[in-house]
């Protein structure tokens, strides 16, 4: 993607922002008067094309690799739910436990799923300010963050209404579907929204609610009851929009400082401000200290010697997939362990010991295998040369899409067809599977497509225009 004629936001230097250096002992000026400052007077040219820097395409690479990986998981919770990691289904055929035990914790494991995607929200939103840090970049990236949700989201859920409470009359169909297949994995009890003034107030709340992100209509309503990762985003967004303020005003080494404490306290309190902060941290490490492929900013000085980020990325990595294959194939047991042992800020104030495992999991493990990805990804041109690739961009352009329509089609034409394909007869089912996939695979294709030309790309659209408005 080349960026816009009329592009006039500045080039991203290879070793530092566009940011003209401040001499921060003696800067006076407060917070706000030094953030207007940076901006010239108002033009009459359009405000709305935000700072773009295609080197940095391969994020979106990274987001088309979370869709098939998504699409995994859904499908074979619904149809082979032993050969998911931490399944309700314990029992299977060999194959089905030898996938669960292997590559069900690399590539189709909904903690690592879930965590990426938070993650990633926020080592993205915050590119814009880190190219132009000016109080329009600002303004533009808080106000606009909205209209890419909303839309979206009221889409699906009106589609969830009209489908599940009308078409389908209810989810018996899926009680029948596990009660044939012996799925105890997948989700049966749907929330079937029973009127318009219901399926409205789930669409507000799930861009209202800022804690216990899985108790919300929204949620429950929609098929895998996964939608609850929209509201997390939403909420993360700002987290990050208030922190990367003060990137352009203080020393590296104090935000460094101030990033690792920040962490520390977001595990400790169990928030996903703990994804979210590193997220922005490594984000400004690349954009402001250097952390790209052949720079000084790819190691670090331990002592007398210079340890490269990539090294400790793969420590993390082997240290988070290590603990996840135990997990799983030794001691199931203590899986959710690490758990506990947060503080319960919202319930009690003590140790979280009344958690609900079931629900979203902040996990340690995933936010290491996730962090020492991140480590390598930034330092290597090889790995960011894979995730250029064209269509891993297109497909990230609409993850979104994907997202807000994948699991519908599985839960209502998959199911369908592979009811009909067994006829009652669970022999049947290997072929049920097979037919399933493929046409889920095909209308989900079809169906994204169609969601983001016709609902995500207006809704961006409509963002830029009203942020336009408003300026006038």
């Amino acid at each position: 993607m080349e960026p816009p004629k009329d592009y006039d936001g500045p080039s991203l230097s290879t070793n530092s922002s566009n940011v003209p250096p401040v001499d921060h002992e003696k800067h006076s000026k407060g917070f706000l008067s030094s953030l207007s400052s940076r901006i010239p007077g108002r033009s009459s040219e359009s405000t709305t094309l935000r700072p773009y820097d295609e080197s940095q395409d391969y994020l979106l690479g990274v987001r088309g690799c979370l869709v098939p990986m998504a699409f995994c998981w859904t499908f074979l919770q619904t149809f082979v739910p032993a050969a998911v990691k931490a399944s309700a289904n314990t029992t299977g055929e060999t194959w089905e436990l030898a996938l669960r035990k292997s590559l069900s914790v690399l590539f189709w494991n909904d903690t690592l799923i879930y965590g990426s995607i938070v993650f990633l929200s926020a080592r993205t939103i915050c590119v814009p300010f880190l190219l132009d840090p000016t109080k329009a970049t600002l303004a533009g990236s808080v106000f606009r963050r909205g209209f890419s949700l909303w839309l979206p989201v009221a889409a699906t859920l009106i589609i969830v209404y009209g489908v599940f409470t009308h078409a389908m009359g209810g989810n018996q169909y899926l009680v029948d579907f596990a009660a044939l297949t012996g799925n105890t994995s997948m989700i049966t009890g749907l929330y079937i929204i029973p009127s318009s003034l219901a399926n409205f107030n789930a669409i507000f709340m799930t861009f209202w609610i800022t804690y216990g992100f899985q108790t919300q209509a929204g949620s429950w309503a929609f098929p895998t009851q996964m939608l609850w990762i929209i509201s997390v985003v939403f909420q993360q967004s700002y987290t990050v929009f208030m922190s990367m303020t003060i990137i352009p005003y203080t020393r590296q080494r104090w935000r460094v400082y101030g990033a690792f404490a920040f962490i520390a306290t977001a595990w400790w309190v169990y928030s996903w401000a703990w994804y979210s902060i590193t997220g922005l941290l490594i984000a400004d490490a690349v954009m402001n200290m250097g952390m790209r492929p052949g720079q000084s900013g790819t190691s670090f000085s331990m002592g007398k010697l210079r340890v490269p980020f990539w090294m400790v990325g793969v420590v993390f990595m082997a240290a988070g997939f290590a603990m996840q294959f135990v997990w799983v194939a030794v001691r199931p047991d203590l899986m959710n362990e690490e758990l506990y042992y947060h503080t319960s800020i919202y319930l009690t104030g003590g140790i979280q010991y009344g958690i609900d495992v079931s629900t979203a999991q902040i996990r340690a493990d995933c936010y290491l295998i996730i962090t020492g990805f991140w480590l390598i990804l930034e330092t290597s041109s090889i790995l960011q040369s894979i995730f250029r690739m064209k269509f891993l961009v297109v497909l990230g352009r609409r993850s979104l899409s994907y997202f807000l329509t994948q699991s519908i089609i599985i839960y209502t034409l998959g199911i369908k067809l592979a009811t009909n394909t067994m006829a009652g007869d669970v022999s049947k089912l290997p072929r049920a599977r097979g037919i399933a996939f493929v046409a889920t695979l095909i209308v989900s294709i079809v169906a994204a497509e169609a969601m983001y030309w016709v609902v995500e790309r207006p809704s961006r659209w409509l963002g830029r225009k009203a942020w336009d408005w408003i300026r006038e």
